[in-house]
Order: C-alpha cells, then structure tokens, then sequence
C-alpha cells in the first residue's frame, strides 16, 4: 500500500496530538550513496524502454551475508513484510487456544490478501468465535479488494467491497483478536499508543533484535505503523523466519521460534492465504516451491523470502537464509519484482528446471497487444555476487 496521509484511504486519521506518544526512532541511517544497480530492463523488440534499478541482499540468522547486489544497507519501510512477525503478539497471548485458530487463519493474519471470497470467509470465522464484529476493521477501503474478478463481481452487483476485503484486514484482525482476548476496547486499536499496537511493537522489535524505543516508524496506507530497517536487517529477519531454532539459546530472538514456527508452517501450508488465487507472485512461489519457502511482498516493491535450509540447484545441502528484494522505483506495474524475484532465486539455488519454467511468466513478464502478441518483455539481468568476504556481517 503507498503511504500518504491515512486519511486518503478511509482510515482513521491519526491526530497531531498523538504525535508525542510514538516510540522514539532510532537516528535515520545516511541516505545511500550508492547508485542503485539495473535489476530489470523493459524490452520492446530488442529496444530497452525502461529500466528497474534496486538492491537484493541474502543473509543468515546471524547477518553474515551471503550474496547480493546493490547496497545492503539501504533503508526500506517494512510495509507488509512486517506481517508474520506481528502475529507473533496474538500467539504468545495464548490467542490460538482461545480462538481455536486453524492454520489458515494464522495464515490470513500474515498476509495481503486479495480479497477474494476464501479470505473474507476464513477472517468471518474467526470474528464468530472471538465474539468480535468485524465492522471494527479500519483499514479504508480504497483500491479494494485485489483481486479484479472479485471487484468486478462486486461492481456488477451494486455492492460496495467493505474493509474486511482489505488486503490488510488479517494483519488488523491480529490486533482487534488480541484487545478482544486481552480485555482493551478495541474500538481505536490501531492508536499508536493503544496496548495491542504496543504488544505489536515490542514483537517486531525482538525479531530485529532492537530495543522497541528505538523503533523508526512512519504511517502505513492502512493506518497503522510500519518500520524501518536496512534491507540486511530484513534478510536477517527473514532469515529467522525460516528456521526459528536457528539462532542460540542465548539470543534474544530465541523466545520468538514457537510462535514463529507456527507462522512460517501456517504459510507455506495456505499459499493461497498469502496472496490470492490470480497472478500473486508470493503465492505462485510458495506453490511452485512446496515447503521450501515463504515469500512475503510489502508495497512499493520489497519481498521478505524466508528459504528453509535443504538443497540447493548446485547439489549442496545450505542453512535457512533470508532474502530482502528491492525495487527503487516502487514497480508500479509489477513487472521488476516479479522479474527480479525469481532471478534472484534462481541465482541462489532454489529455482530451476520444471520449476522455473512453471514461474515463467514472473521471471520473464510480457505485455500483449489488443492481437494476443508480445509487444515487450521484462527481462532481469544481474549477477548476484559473494557478499560475505566483501563486506562482512556487521
């Protein structure tokens, strides 16, 4: 979702006199010096129309860096990205056996859905069993659902799509479940100083391994906070993500590896929670790539991708890894990340073969004429480089 002023999504406004009651952000990292590589050229007949400059950055739990492109401390929002980590709140509270939640409702609550009919039923049943009514969901409506079909069906119907098809209605549904089992008034749960939206806080800044006074925030289209890390901290992060037990007794993050494995196993097990069931590239990969990953995208052009430890295409058996991928001109139309996504799978040994080719039209996005032919083609081109003896893992 863009972020300008909440108020021009439906979302609550957040008053100036809240202002004081934010977290403390930690000091702004210096703007990147570095002039964001070429990812992705647009070719028409063989003629570059167009270029999707951006950084990619691979990671293990510990932050050794693994391969990349571009400069792995560039600062990025989290946006969406953030969404697994945050259920982690409604989960440590006891939420699951409160709510009896299914894996696919877990799922919903990490996702950007698209809105479709599965989404909406799936987060209905959950407000029925909390005892909660979903016209608490402040999410805004503008540019919803997601998903063309179902908002033509609506169109055609005369009905106007409610906030529940929000792409972000799962990730406020962790917070409305989480006031609701915690005893708060849910009704300005997503109140920067409301108690959910603090549980919300303190979680995502033990994933990242940051006191939560030191939190840099900014206001999310959809009204609540979103945060702000270097793409290596998110890598990590995601990293985390795909083996929670990964890191030491010792660590911090530790505490987070139940609930986190929850997550990441709900996920990879509802695919089609994640995104939807049309052209989601999170949820074309998890399926394509069954058990292997969870793909997570934020707007303006970020993916989270958690790759669980296995095999990789050159016969090696490697750790679980984070990717972070970054797109600089926010790819309105899609086509530099799904393009750069894949590639950069490719190039880290997860993707190849009948898999590549299932993902076909990701990795290489076209644009037809009113005649059915290819009038231009996305094409990444890129070399992911060792990052690790380059640049270290601090």
């Amino acid at each position: 979702m863009t972020a300008p002023d909440v108020r021009d999504n439906g979302a609550h406004p957040v008053a100036a006199r809240r202002a004081a009651a934010r977290p403390a952000a930690r000091r702004p990292a210096a703007r990147s010096r570095t002039v964001a590589p070429v990812l992705v050229r647009q070719l028409r007949n063989g003629i570059e129309e167009s270029v999707h400059r951006g950084d990619i950055v691979e990671s293990d739990v510990n932050g050794r860096l693994i391969r990349g492109l571009g400069d792995p401390d560039r600062l990025v929002t989290l946006r969406s990205c953030v969404k697994p980590f945050g259920v982690v709140a409604l989960i440590e509270a006891g939420g699951i056996d409160a709510f009896d939640l299914e894996p696919a409702e877990i799922a919903v609550m990490a996702s950007s859905h698209s809105g479709e009919d599965l989404h909406v039923r799936t987060i209905q049943a959950m407000y029925r069993r909390a005892g909660a009514t979903q016209s608490l969901i402040a999410t805004g409506i503008e540019g919803m659902p997601l998903d063309p079909l179902t908002a033509a069906r609506l169109a055609r119907d005369g009905e106007k799509p409610g906030p529940i098809r929000h792409m972000c209605s799962g990730q406020h549904s962790v917070l409305i479940l989480l006031s609701r089992l915690k005893g708060w008034d849910p009704e300005e749960y997503w109140r920067e100083d409301h108690p959910a939206q603090v549980a919300y806080r303190g979680v995502v800044a033990r994933a990242f391994d940051v006191s939560p006074d030191r939190l840099m925030t900014a206001i999310d289209g959809c009204g609540l906070l979103t945060y702000a890390f270097t793409l290596r901290e998110v890598a990590r992060a995601y990293a985390l993500l795909a083996d929670p037990d990964a890191v030491g007794k010792k660590d911090p993050r530790a505490s987070l590896a139940p609930a986190l494995a929850v997550i990441r196993d709900a996920m990879i097990a509802n695919p089609e929670m994640i995104g939807g069931t049309r052209d989601r590239l999170d949820t074309s990969l998890m399926k394509a790539l069954p058990g292997r990953i969870v793909s997570k995208s934020g707007m303006e052009a970020l993916r989270g991708v958690a790759i669980l430890a296995g095999p990789r295409t050159n016969g090696s058996e490697a750790p679980a890894t984070g990717m972070a991928i970054k797109i600089e001109d926010g790819d309105g139309y899609d086509r530099g990340t799904w393009a750069a996504s894949v590639e950069s799978l490719v190039q880290a040994g997860v993707v190849d073969g009948q898999t590549l080719r299932t993902l076909a039209r990701y990795h290489r996005p076209v644009s037809m004429d009113p005649h059915g032919r290819i009038g231009a083609e996305a094409v990444a081109e890129f070399d992911l480089a060792p990052l690790g003896e380059l640049l270290g893992s601090s």
